[in-house]
């Protein structure tokens, strides 16, 4: 069985949950988690369609809303503001006693902004100050047009939580993203750097969800490899870019790692463990954001041991076998990208339909 608290202590992994409703904050659900070791929360707009749309948990704050003239959009967000709220809340504590490492929780900005720089960096701004949490990271994606406005954010000392993250490429992107911001930050003598928080979301199992379909056999031997590689390879960039004298002269102010953060780690293809995508990202300073089902799965039989930098000679020959059968990578990462913006694009527009039609 494993031991959340351990994990952290013994191997430096935040396990984060992927998951929130109003339902959890009210029946001490989200408590009992945090009891359990989970360190931090994670949503998104496919998490709060299904939260708004599948109980009425929600229903007496929106007629209330729809009382005083509110138009729906608008009353979306104030039911996820007062829910990300009740959560920053719930995680002060820890966030607190870590010193603030630990007991974030992550909002998104509105889908539709994900090609627009400057709307992004507005809608974020207004985001974080509306939840004014300490605790609170304003999830960006990582799009080429997001990283200017993730530099500026952190430029301005506000968490990030940077997501959909599909390759190694823009991975490191994001990292110079962030590492310049501090820097822009570090100008101001008086700002505080170690209140500056940002994680890399580099989602996992879609990337063996894509390349097993590219390989067109279920039985081919590389099937199941790609995300676990492409993590590594991650973290491997990761400890790169958090060294040498340009990152010590920001640490010597007290700035904190990015750490990367495995997003997407529920097992889809049931063939495969459903604790693969926990189990062999194990390492520190990561985190690891998992859905209700993979929690329960790896505190029931997950193992605790660090993987993430095992057997690299391995990874990098998988990488190389992904090349010689003509995977691509690249398109691989650019599909998976157009694909995560839709899902989320969709599932947002469809809860303000269900509540225009609801307002109506």
């Amino acid at each position: 069985m494993a031991d959340l608290t351990a994990l952290f202590n013994e191997f430096g992994q935040s396990i984060w949950l992927d998951n929130l409703s109003r339902a959890h904050l009210n029946d001490g659900s989200l408590g009992a988690r945090i009891a359990q070791g989970v360190r931090g929360l994670t949503s998104n707009p496919t998490i709060f369609a299904k939260a708004i749309q599948g109980s009425a948990d929600y229903d007496e704050q929106f007629g209330a809303l729809m009382g005083a003239d509110v138009a729906p959009v608008d009353a979306y967000w104030h039911m996820v503001i007062d829910d990300i709220q009740t959560a920053c809340d719930a995680f002060a504590p820890l966030y607190e006693s870590s010193d603030a490492v630990d007991g974030y929780v992550s909002v998104e900005v509105a889908p539709e902004l994900s090609r627009n720089t400057t709307g992004t960096l507005s809608a974020a701004r207004e985001l974080h100050e509306r939840v004014d949490r300490a605790n609170v990271m304003i999830k960006i994606p990582a799009t080429v047009e997001g990283l200017p406005a993730i530099q500026s954010m952190i430029a301005e000392g506000r968490s990030v939580n940077v997501t959909l993250i599909f390759s190694p490429e823009r991975h490191q992107a994001v990292m110079e993203a962030y590492i310049t911001g501090l820097e822009q930050l570090a100008t101001n003598p008086d700002a505080d750097l170690s209140r500056v928080a940002s994680v890399a979301s580099f989602f996992i199992s879609r990337v063996d969800t894509e390349v097993d379909n590219r390989l067109g056999e279920s039985g081919h031997d590389l099937c199941g490899k790609a995300a676990i590689a492409q993590g590594r390879l991650a973290y491997q960039n990761f400890l790169n870019a958090f060294s040498g004298p340009r990152w010590e002269a920001l640490a010597a102010r007290g700035a904190r790692v990015q750490r990367p953060l495995w997003a997407s780690t529920g097992t889809k293809n049931p063939a495969y463990s459903d604790v693969l995508y926990v189990d062999e990202l194990i390492g520190p300073d990561t985190v690891n954001t998992v859905p209700e089902a993979t929690l329960d799965a790896f505190l029931d039989h997950g193992s605790s041991e660090r993987m993430i930098d095992r057997n690299l000679a391995e990874t990098s020959t998988v990488l190389d076998r992904l090349s010689e059968a003509n995977i691509d990578l690249d398109d691989v990462a650019e599909r998976l990208e157009r694909e995560g913006l839709a899902s989320f694009a969709a599932s947002f527009d469809e809860v303000i339909a269900a509540l225009v039609a609801k307002a109506n």
